[in-house]
């Protein structure tokens, strides 16, 4: 039960969700978040307007960090964050991730190529693909990162985690923002660095491999989060997290009876699209694996054992993945990439037609963002119940 004085800030649309021990966890996936944005809708339906977020602890990976970010923003209001991020992505344009046109295009992978030329003691940029600078700009434009401090303080907030991947180290790295009781952690090939929570963060972690250029943050260098994320759900229990709330990328498969017998050797394209696949689902499926063994064991160890060991804790987990397949969906929307991007996909075997999942990946687009959002909505629905039970809403 409430206490009396949580009764009195509930009424006035604030309470301490410090007190709250649920967590959110978004993977990565590119254009794929935008699932993540239905799913989060759908859940709107449940809580009452003006009613801060039911997560109090949120963490985010690649893609889902900038999710993650908007939220946090608006901790206080989860509707209105909901609503603004909703908007961002039904109005997303591929230019406002990354330079589509065919000279901007030639002209940086051109500057890649020369740069590989220089010497070791020039002063040498990160170069990739393609190039990701309007996607900055469009952070900076949409995250007010100052309202994440005053979320925490205010205790609408608990605590911010964005990962992203240490080319350097090749550490992954758990940026978090939260008061200072929680203490900075390691562990084999994963840390805890407490850090202000900035665009150079999301920058980072949302630096698909090749694909987008490297982030340097102090004395590091950055990727995608997703690469060498171990144990994805690490962050949220770091923080404190007692029950976490998990929205996947992770598309159906055909049962293996269903499978047509292929002849031919899996293209290049396909390759990669498999490696993407495995970046941003495989080690999320093995951590739930491995927790759910731990609580098994944990269900059998008494009480007073129990409590000698502080680190052992039981945790709950929810996990809602797409019904449907993403590749599917994409392909409807093909000829909406940018001429520029569909000639450089063609040159490693990637068309209409291809098995590759790397087009989910980079279509921004305002109409296949809206189909994802439609599915993560319509998805959440059919699971309504179970997820009022989970977040005992």
């Amino acid at each position: 039960m409430l206490t009396l004085k949580a009764n009195q800030l509930l009424v006035m649309g604030k309470i301490n969700y410090r007190e709250s021990h649920h967590a959110l966890v978004l993977t990565g996936g590119g254009a794929r978040a935008a699932y993540q944005v239905g799913v989060l809708s759908a859940i709107t339906q449940f809580v009452p307007r003006n009613h801060g977020i039911p997560f109090p602890i949120i963490c985010g990976t690649s893609a889902g960090s900038i999710n993650a970010s908007a939220l946090a923003c608006y901790a206080s209001c989860f509707h209105l964050g909901v609503k603004k991020l909703e908007w961002v992505w039904k109005n997303l344009t591929t230019d406002q991730i990354y330079k589509s046109d065919i000279s901007q295009v030639v002209s940086y992978l051109s500057q890649g190529v020369f740069a590989s030329f220089q010497a070791d003691y020039a002063n040498k940029t990160p170069h990739s693909i393609l190039n990701n600078e309007p996607l900055r700009e469009l952070l900076n434009r949409v995250v007010d990162f100052k309202r994440i401090d005053k979320n925490i303080l205010k205790g609408y907030l608990s605590a911010l985690s964005i990962t992203a991947s240490s080319y350097t180290t090749g550490d992954s790295i758990n940026f978090y923002q939260s008061h200072q009781y929680v203490e900075p952690w390691e562990r084999a090939k994963r840390r805890g660095v407490y850090s202000k929570i900035n665009c150079d963060h999301l920058m980072a972690s949302s630096a698909i491999p090749m694909v987008f250029p490297s982030v340097k943050i102090a004395l590091e260098h950055f990727g995608d989060g997703s690469v060498h994320q171990l144990s994805p759900l690490s962050p949220a229990i770091h923080l404190g997290a007692k029950k976490i709330f998990i929205i996947g990328v992770e598309q159906p498969k055909e049962p293996r009876y269903k499978r047509e017998n292929n002849p031919h050797p899996p293209s290049i394209a396909t390759v990669a699209g498999h490696m993407l696949d495995s970046i941003f689902a495989d080690t999320l499926m093995s951590d739930l694996e491995r927790m759910q063994r731990i609580n098994a064991t944990l269900s059998l160890i008494n009480d007073k054992t129990l409590s000698q060991h502080e680190g052992l804790k039981h945790i709950d987990n929810f996990l809602i993945n797409p019904s449907h397949d993403f590749n599917a969906i994409a392909m409807k929307y093909y000829n909406k990439l940018p001429l520029s991007i569909r000639m450089l996909l063609r040159t490693v075997g990637i068309s209409d037609d291809s098995e590759s999942s790397i087009i989910s990946y980079l279509l921004f687009d305002k109409d296949y963002c809206q189909d994802l959002i439609k599915l993560g909505f319509n998805d959440a629905l059919e699971k309504e119940q179970k997820i009022r039970e989970f977040l005992s809403l």
